[in-house]
């Protein structure tokens, strides 16, 4: 007995030894042997990532009035377990159904999704129609759920909301070829949000720190923070109220006319600066997702459409010979038609009778085709005229910043003489762009100089305060300064002319405009052209003196082949009739008709008046403010519109911005006042009540915000302008003072 108890003893002796010789030897194996391995796999257990959202920058037009910003969301969630826990299931996905449109079958699926083993989800979100709704949907949601609560007496409900960013488009469709859009996960998919998109979007920051398996941080944690860079802010050349002329325009003429498309441009011909650019057409970028917008809607016709121009190309071959010393507006050619040699058919005007004979001018002002043939390629010779049209940039592009942009393309045949005839009236081997048709007129309007447009003013980076300007480029000076101002005499004329100039229907009165209609027939697909089947278009800028402005307005296909001048023109003249008074550029008397007797007088430039907002929804407020092309900023989250700054029936100067106060006291999102006058500034944030303080004098160039005893402070920093209409550092503007008094 005794020897098989200490037999037994040894045993387990034994075998204790080995499993602790065996526990030993894993411990060595993995605290030595594979230390690296594990030293790894625990620091990576340890480690977590916490990301900071970059801002997206936001996109404003020349006024600062805000056409693309980053704005609170809110997708809607539901908890299955809970739902099923509280029996409501019927009464969530009627009342989900009811609010966001989500068919009921498929609402189900989501309010009774389980996992594998048969157990309810926690948490399911409600795509597409409850992913990043609205502020008012998000209020709808809030109220359908404290129904819930208060009916079935619980603290829980099983729906709720979850915070998140989206982009958000204030003026809806107002200039959205431009701007584009991003989608509802963020990513950029057209216009001005897809080409600079790396600038706009930033670089998200991130922290690097270690916790245990509860997420608690760990005393030694070894944290390393990634700084967040956000998006810059661009301002564009784009003004809001003439975009909204320009769209308002071309709605009518849509309506009427029925085309397949319409496309305006318009542009400081000085800087080439685009003033606004639509299409019809178009599309809400708000509503990217909505299948009743039009998907032809999308698609940017100003630059990535070409075609065949017509008689607005009429300008390159009359720029030309003017150039060469060519053309003689009182030289005779015989209208009607004219023969290309080698070429059986002869080349006809728009009307084939003719109009006898005419002198060079009035074959501009009617745009026969014949004259210009007999100037533009008889006189001027295929090389030269070929050489004009490349100068023009007719085969390249223009540069313009925006993605997507084409080339046209000239590609006649050097042996055929015929096709080098039909560029001098914009036919046969010849298609353009609109942005193309539009850089060549400006090239008229400022002394010769071909430019880069350009929709980008300036870019400022929020996180180093440095703006940078877009400059005005210069591609090439195609005209003597004394050719274009010739030129643009005789274009003059053809809106001036009201008897036989084929742009009368484009006539201001008060302005004096110069412009090209055309009529471009459309190839029939088969080798020849469908007359039933036109472009028409219309090309000018004014005042003719002092260009403002150029515009190029094409129609695709209207209704009855309605011509340029008669369709297109009264797009020009409806746009840029309102559009130079907003500018501030008098009126005077009709001097552009060389057979007027009046004299010039200068006209007071239309003002108007503030209208009262005052108790009006902040909607509502917006909408009639966007309806009347009034330039202006909604400040504070309130839903009614308090007070205004300017009150109503107050004068406005052009483009005075006008601030709708939704709420006051110290939790609001200050406007930005930079550029603003002292008095403007003062009376805005008075009626904001906060405290002022205030450094200099003139306009605002600087805008600090703080607090003081919970109470929010603003310190304006103010400079005065220079001659150029410039804000001047105030120190710079006080020894200029004293050196002018000591003068």
């Amino acid at each position: 007995m005794v020897k098989r108890i200490k037999l037994r003893t040894l045993f387990i002796g034994g075998c204790i030894t080995l499993f602790f010789l065996v526990l030993v030897g894993r411990v060595f194996w993995i605290q030595v042997l594979n230390a690296e391995k594990w030293q790894e796999t625990a620091a990576e257990q340890w480690a977590h990532t916490s990301t900071i959202k970059a801002v997206r920058g936001v996109i404003a037009d020349r006024n600062g009035n805000v056409l693309a910003s980053d704005v609170p969301a809110y997708t809607v969630v539901v908890n299955p377990e809970v739902i099923a826990e509280k029996k409501i299931g019927d009464e969530v996905i009627q009342g989900l159904h009811e609010l966001l449109g989500k068919p009921v079958d498929e609402l189900k699926k989501l309010v009774e999704a389980k996992d594998k083993e048969g157990k309810y989800l926690t948490n399911r979100e409600i795509r597409n129609e409850g992913w990043k709704v609205d502020e008012e949907m998000k209020d709808k949601v809030t109220a359908f759920v404290e129904k819930l609560k208060k009916e079935h007496n619980t603290l829980e409900t099983g729906v709720g909301l979850v915070r998140e960013q989206k982009r958000y488009y204030p003026k809806g469709s107002l200039a959205a070829h431009i701007l584009g859009y991003t989608d509802r996960d963020g990513t950029a998919r057209m216009g001005l949000e897809k080409l600079m998109d790396t600038q706009l979007a930033g670089v998200d920051g991130k922290l690097y720190y270690q916790s245990d398996g509860k997420g608690v941080k760990l005393p030694d944690s070894k944290d390393t923070f990634q700084p967040v860079v956000n998006g810059s802010n661009f301002k564009l050349t784009i003004d809001s109220t003439i975009q909204y002329y320009i769209e308002e325009a071309m709605k009518k003429a849509y309506a009427e006319y029925r085309p397949k498309s319409i496309s305006v441009i318009a542009a400081d011909p000085k800087t080439m600066e685009i003033l606004g650019l639509a299409n019809m057409p178009t599309f809400n970028p708000n509503e990217y997702f909505d299948l009743n917008q039009d998907a032809a809607g999308f698609f940017n016709h100003a630059i990535m459409t070409r075609f065949e121009p017509g008689s607005t190309f009429k300008i390159v071959p009359l720029a030309g010979a003017v150039q060469e010393k060519l053309f003689d507006p009182n030289a005779s050619v015989h209208s009607g038609s004219i023969r290309i040699k080698g070429y059986s058919k002869p080349i006809y005007d728009m009307n084939r009778a003719g109009y006898g004979t005419i002198s060079f001018l009035d074959g501009v002002k009617r745009s026969s085709n014949v004259a210009f043939v007999k100037f533009g390629y008889e006189m001027l010779g295929k090389d030269r005229l070929l050489k004009y049209i490349n100068d023009f940039g007719f085969s390249e592009k223009t540069g313009i910043d925006l993605p997507g942009e084409i080339t046209g393309l000239v590609n006649p045949d050097p042996n055929r003489p015929i096709e080098n005839a039909t560029l001098a009236y914009g036919h046969g081997k010849l298609l353009v762009t609109p942005i193309q048709q539009l850089t060549a007129m400006a090239a008229i309007a400022n002394g010769g100089k071909l430019m880069v447009p350009h929709v980008v003013k300036e870019i400022t980076d929020p996180n180093t305060g440095k703006t940078t300007v877009t400059q005005p480029e210069v591609v090439r000076q195609v005209l003597s300064e004394a050719s274009a101002r010739e030129t643009g005499s005789y274009l003059e004329q053809v809106v001036a002319d009201q008897q036989i100039g084929t742009g009368r229907h484009a006539f201001i009165e008060g302005y004096r405009v110069a412009g090209k209609t055309g009529t471009a027939i459309k190839p029939d697909g088969k080798g020849g052209y469908d007359r039933d089947k036109v472009r028409s278009s219309f090309l000018g800028y004014a005042p003719a003196n002092d260009p403002k402005i150029v515009v190029f307005v094409t129609i695709d296909e209207p209704a009855d082949a309605a011509g340029g001048g008669a369709a297109a023109g009264p797009v020009f003249k409806e746009i840029v009739s309102q559009a130079l008074p907003y500018m501030g550029v008098p009126k005077a008397g009709d001097v552009a008709n060389p057979d007027s007797k009046k004299t010039p007088k200068a006209q007071a430039v239309v003002q108007r008046k503030a209208p009262d907002l005052t108790g009006k929804t902040v909607k509502a407020a917006r909408q009639q403010l966007i309806n009347q092309g009034f330039d202006f900023e909604a400040v504070g989250q309130g839903a009614n519109v308090v007070s205004q700054y300017p009150e109503k029936d107050t004068t406005l100067t052009a483009g005075q911005r006008i601030y709708l106060i939704s709420e006051q006291g110290d939790n609001l999102t200050l406007p930005d006042l930079r550029g603003q006058s002292l008095r403007d500034a003062l009376e805005i944030l008075n009626l904001l009540k906060v405290g002022i303080t205030i450094d200099g004098e003139g306009y605002v160039t600087e805008q600090t915000e703080s607090k003081n005893n919970g109470k929010t402070q603003v310190a304006l920093k103010l400079s005065p302008l220079n001659e150029y209409g410039e804000n001047i550092p105030a120190a710079l503007a006080e020894d200029a003072g004293q050196e002018e008094a000591g003068k």
